[in-house]
């Protein structure tokens, strides 16, 4: 089945923001689990909907939101940018606290305090915890499920990996050149055992976040290991969004596995939504003509209000079936 398909092992659900896709992304981990997958849902959006939806806590670790039989479970986490940004600083402050003279700790440390409100650090923080998600996922889980921010956050971030890890490669550059200088210093200073070691740590941790960050983009352009599932309502304005999100998905060489048409409205149940489901069928039209390559599977509108395992359940049954 399309959005079930067991090859895939990392699977992102975009589109504009309140168009279901926590819903839908919790309901494909689901009938996953249901076959006996190990699934984790993770949430990167800044205003985490997954506990509410599961009705039950979750935080930046993961936890249990449901068992299926064959030893199949759905694990959800959401991302915690901030504490990823404080553990990433401090961190660097005992590096620093080791390599730098007692007299500059107090203005190092300043200059951390604004690194942590600098411009990126936000996505930086984001995109770290999917790449250790994502090498988290490769170990213990058969598939993770990311669900994503509203489109523009998503694509941003899709398209960091490859922009740190060409940063990354500058720094390395740079301090090829700067050893041969650095070197020189050493012997003057008498601390040539001590700045040794402290470069050498730097170099490491340089290496392992471009080794991390190449791994991610490697997953997230291979269409056999990753695929990006853009969810959207039959109206103008999120047709619209979805057109342009496919769009820059190409550009990045993302594949997009499927589109999903969600809460269409019935054709039997009344005149007023009868009319509403006209108009949504104009807009599907539109979104087969643009993009006849891609599959769209369209949900129902459902009863009820859908949070809680048995109303995910309800959702997965229907999913199972695509």
């Amino acid at each position: 089945m399309l959005l079930t398909d067991e090859r895939r092992r990392i699977l992102f659900v975009g589109g504009k923001g309140g168009v279901g896709k926590t819903s839908l992304a919790s309901a494909i981990g689901l009938a996953r689990a249901r076959r006996g997958a190990r699934v984790l849902v993770v949430s990167t959006d800044p205003a985490h909907n997954l506990g509410h939806l599961w009705e039950c806590e979750v935080g930046d670790e993961p936890v249990r939101l449901a068992d299926g039989p064959d030893g199949g479970c759905v694990d959800g986490m959401e991302i915690d940018p901030e504490g990823t940004i404080a553990r990433h600083l401090a961190a660097v402050e005992q590096t620093m606290v080791r390599m730098l003279p007692e007299r500059q700790h107090s203005q190092a440390r300043e200059h951390l305090e604004r690194a942590r409100h600098a411009p990126g650090s936000h996505e930086s923080a984001v995109l770290e915890r999917i790449a250790e998600a994502a090498d988290v996922a490769e170990r213990d889980y058969d598939l993770v499920i990311f669900d994503t921010a509203p489109s523009g956050h998503t694509l941003r971030l899709l398209a960091l990996p490859g922009q740190l890890a060409g940063w990354t490669d500058t720094l390395l550059r740079n301090r090829d050149r700067s050893e041969r200088f650095s070197a020189a210093m050493r012997g003057l200073t008498g601390n040539a055992e001590q700045a040794s070691s402290a470069d050498a740590e730097l170099r490491r941790t340089l290496q392992r976040r471009r080794v991390r960050f190449d791994r991610l983009q490697n997953a997230i352009t291979d269409a056999e290991v990753c695929g990006f599932i853009v969810v959207f309502t039959a109206e103008a304005l999120p047709v619209a969004e979805t057109l342009e999100v496919i769009e820059s998905l190409r550009a990045m060489r993302v594949d997009v596995a499927a589109l999903i048409a969600n809460r269409r409205s019935p054709a039997d149940a009344g005149e007023l939504l009868r009319a509403r489901r006209d108009v949504e069928d104009k807009h599907l039209t539109a979104v087969h003509l643009a993009v006849p390559d891609v599959p769209v599977i369209q949900v129902p509108l459902l009863a009820g209000e859908l949070t809680g395992v048995e109303a995910l359940g309800t959702l997965a049954e229907f999913v199972a079936r695509h």
